[in-house]
């Protein structure tokens, strides 16, 4: 490392003092000056590459026991490492967070997702420039970068054409960025970004278009052009599938190889999992499956429709799951043709965090609906079992699933407390560094192992200081001994755990855990004070699964682990404690700043598009205003004026057949729709929506106006709205509705007005409606009480 200024400590590396000319004309100069070359990589240093997928739980992949086929993860497996505890943080944007800086979630300012962010310091959702991540330090030691796929962790009001973009991917250490920057996304339909332009795909669902696809399509051109022009670099790639991550979203022929292959249901699918698992060596041979969640019925309770409808869900979660494995597999095999499979650190991480029981007790075809505390009916989606996983869905499976799949860990994703929440498996192939086939490792490891260890492997240090800015401790501890001793010592010896208030703590063997909420229930009923929430022991060196509560026969040892867990989260910003989800998704009740502010009317011009919710007026739970200065050429205009949101949550203003009209979507149940009598003539108009809110708490319906030039043209009633979000992956866009459409009266993505928007003005009028009183809708209910 001679040959680098600084020894790798200081990034980038400082500029070299250039000597100084001892001659006027160059044909005099006594010696050459020395060309500005790039950063020069360590010899020898490997590429990298890790694969997230979203979603999976331990007991999901093949690899590690599960009933989704994974043939790439097997085969990685059999040529490499199986790391059987690996851990991470219990929700998608911390677990990334904490992959890429190898800091604790809460230390990074990511102690939940990038939605729910507070102003509280672990929950800002700002990663401190102090920890620099790992694209960072490897593009600052020479390597080239790129990252495609889900990225999560960018504050959502600077998602936008203004930026700032230092917190986007091309901000933080990537070269090159396609993919997309929220939560999840339309798989069908996507609303994407290459580097910090806004772009669409060129193909439809019809034309065979899929995102996972998309995604390893420009992977796999970025890296062949990478290697033909700069071989001498070793290349970073990021590429963190949106899949398994609701939308489940996926072609026929995918979910048709899984038909029937779940109808004997989640309990017997746990054992047949657990016996695999036995079998595989991932864990113990006398492991017992985990207590089955209180509140999710059995099999055999549900009814005939019940366990039909769940099958299908399950089916079309294995295909989408299977699908993208495949496509992970082109990408393995363009490095197997490129001759650098060998000599790439390959993680293959499945799952960043257990699977979802975000689901609930049935599932749902429209996710958001659940978010909001609408519980659909079973009866009323089997007459769309043949729309599951197509474009005119938006599924996720039920939490049964989620338990099966985490098997044989009790709970799900957002539960930090229990392994189900938190242990995903992970696979190692390196086989330079790395030579055993189809090894085990059973070290305690976390996900913010991975930054140490890339950087072991790879020769480089941690750095003291990047961009000027001294650096904050790693937390993460390498994993690189294991790569070729299977009985290295655990190094990892103390973890804490905490999402949405469910909390634990490990220390040499022993953990201690608290489950404070239940996943499905994400717009809670009532206070649930910490005070009152029962601790749990477990004694993991002969109890692999948490299936024997240790903490009435050692009390001492239990408030020991609960003192540790009060050090480490002072340490590492976890208080105060904050179990809300979905109330944290409006920033006007998390008590954050969103772009706009306090400015109550904003003007756009026509053509402005890709409008995330938080870069927007927000409209919701308050009245408002909506006025279009619009041109029509001729007496049949039709196309979309504004719209927010899509198919399955949003509004609209459009014309057809040249008449004004306004939709109000709500979850795609309800269709609140009014059209102006009378169309418009050729010329220039102003039409105008009046959004007058009921009030008395959020989601309350309200009186709606429609105006053309002033003059009343149309009256009506949304009698409920969405109160937090209407979407996760569709925006706010002038002169056209892209991705899904909001409204069935026109047509998708070909929807643009066939006049002229000038400019469209949103006010916002009296004050926003405050958290009380949501009753969510139809069929809400407590999801445990049936």
């Amino acid at each position: 490392m001679s040959d680098f200024v600084a020894g790798r400590h200081v990034l980038p590396q400082p500029d070299l003092r250039t000597p100084v000319s001892t001659a006027m004309d160059v044909h005099e100069q006594d010696s050459a000056f020395s060309p500005i070359g790039p950063v020069p990589p360590p010899p020898g240093a490997p590429n990298v590459v890790v694969v997230l997928v979203d979603d999976l739980g331990f007991g999901t992949s093949s690899a590690f026991g599960g009933p989704c086929e994974m043939p790439t993860a097997d085969r990685l497996a059999a040529d490499g490492l199986r790391y059987t505890r690996f851990h991470v943080t219990a929700l998608c944007s911390p677990t990334r967070q904490a992959l890429l800086t190898g800091r604790n979630h809460h230390s990074v300012g990511m102690g939940g997702t990038t939605e729910m962010a507070t102003a509280a310091p672990g929950y800002n959702g700002f990663r401190p420039r102090s920890a620099a991540t790992l694209a960072q330090i490897l593009q600052g030691n020479g390597y080239s970068t790129a990252a495609f796929g889900k990225w999560h962790q960018t504050p959502p009001r600077e998602i936008s054409a203004v930026g700032p973009f230092d917190r986007w991917p091309t901000g933080e250490g990537f070269d090159t960025f396609y993919g997309f920057m929220g939560a999840e996304m339309n798989h069908w339909y996507p609303q994407l970004y290459q580097g910090t332009t806004p772009v669409e795909p060129d193909r439809r669902p019809e034309d065979g278009y899929h995102l996972t696809e998309d995604l390893v399509d420009h992977a796999v051109d970025w890296v062949r052009t990478q290697r033909t022009l700069t071989p001498d670099r070793p290349f970073f790639t990021y590429l963190a599938l949106g899949a398994s991550h609701a939308p489940l979203h996926v072609a026929h022929e995918w979910q048709e190889k899984y038909e029937g292959r779940f109808d004997h249901g989640w309990d017997r699918q746990r054992e047949l999992t657990l016996e695999q698992q036995k079998e595989l060596g991932v864990v113990p041979p006398g492991t017992e499956l985990a207590a089955w969640a209180e509140g999710v019925p059995r099999w055999d309770e549900l009814s005939d429709t019940q366990r039909r409808l769940t099958a299908r869900f399950m089916e079309t979660f294995a295909g989408f799951t299977e699908h993208a494995d495949a496509q992970v597999g082109r990408f393995v095999d363009v490095l197997a043709e490129l001759g650098e499979l060998d000599n790439t650190v390959f993680l293959y991480i499945l799952g960043d965090n257990g699977a979802s029981g975000e689901g609930g007790i049935e599932g749902t075809v429209v996710e958001h609906r659940l978010g909001h505390g609408v519980v659909d009916d079973p009866e009323e989606m089997i007459g769309h079992l043949d729309e599951i996983g197509g474009p005119k869905s938006y599924p996720i499976a039920p939490a049964g699933w989620a338990l099966a799949l985490n098997t044989p860990y009790q709970w799900t994703k957002q539960v930090a407390s229990h392994l189900g929440g938190t242990r995903d498996g992970m696979i190692l192939h390196w086989p330079q560094g790395a030579p055993e086939r189809g090894g085990l490792r059973h070290q305690f490891t976390h996900v913010i192992d991975v930054l140490p260890t890339v950087l072991d492997c790879a020769g480089i240090p941690q750095p003291h200081s990047v961009d000027g800015v001294a650096q904050q401790p790693v937390e993460g501890t390498s994993m690189h001994a294991t790569l070729t001793d299977a009985d290295a010592p655990e190094r990892h010896r103390t973890q804490y755990f905490e999402m949405c208030g469910n909390r634990g703590i490990y220390h040499d063997g022993w953990m201690a855990v608290t489950r404070h909420g239940v996943p499905w229930e994400m717009v809670p009923d009532k206070d649930r004070p910490f005070a009152d929430d029962v601790w749990e022991l477990y004694d993991l060196t002969t109890d692999w699964s948490q299936a024997h509560d240790l903490a009435a026969q050692h009390p001492q040892k239990l408030r020991r682990l609960q003192d540790l867990f009060l050090i480490e989260a002072a340490k590492h910003q976890v208080f105060p404690l904050d179990d809300r989800v979905t109330e944290r998704e409006n920033p006007a009740v998390a008590g954050r700043i969103n772009l706009l502010g306090d400015r109550t009317s904003v003007t756009y011009r026509g053509g402005m598009r890709r409008f995330t919710e938080e870069t927007t007026p927000n409209v919701k739970n308050r009245s408002h205003s909506i006025t279009a200065d619009i041109e029509t050429p001729e007496p049949d205009a039709r196309g979309v004026l504004i719209a927010q949101g899509g198919r399955f949550g949003g509004w609209t203003l459009y014309v057809k057949d040249g008449r004004p009209a306004y939709e109000y979507n709500w979850f795609d149940l309800h269709r609140y729709r009014i059209e102006a009598a009378l169309p418009l003539s050729p010329g220039r108009h102003e039409v105008r929506l009046e959004f007058g809110y009921d009030g008395g708490g959020l989601g309350k319906g309200g009186a709606v106006t429609l105006t053309v030039d002033g003059k009343e043209q149309a009256t009506g009633r949304v009698e409920q709205t969405i109160p937090y979000y209407f979407s996760f992956d569709e925006t706010l866009n002038v002169g056209v509705d892209l991705g899904t459409p909001v409204s069935e009266e026109y047509a998708v993505i070909d929807n643009e007005f066939t006049g002229t928007v000038h400019t469209v003005r949103i006010d916002l009028e009296g004050p926003a409606g405050h958290e009380q009183d949501y009753e969510g809708g139809l069929h809400r209910r407590v999801m445990g009480a049936q």
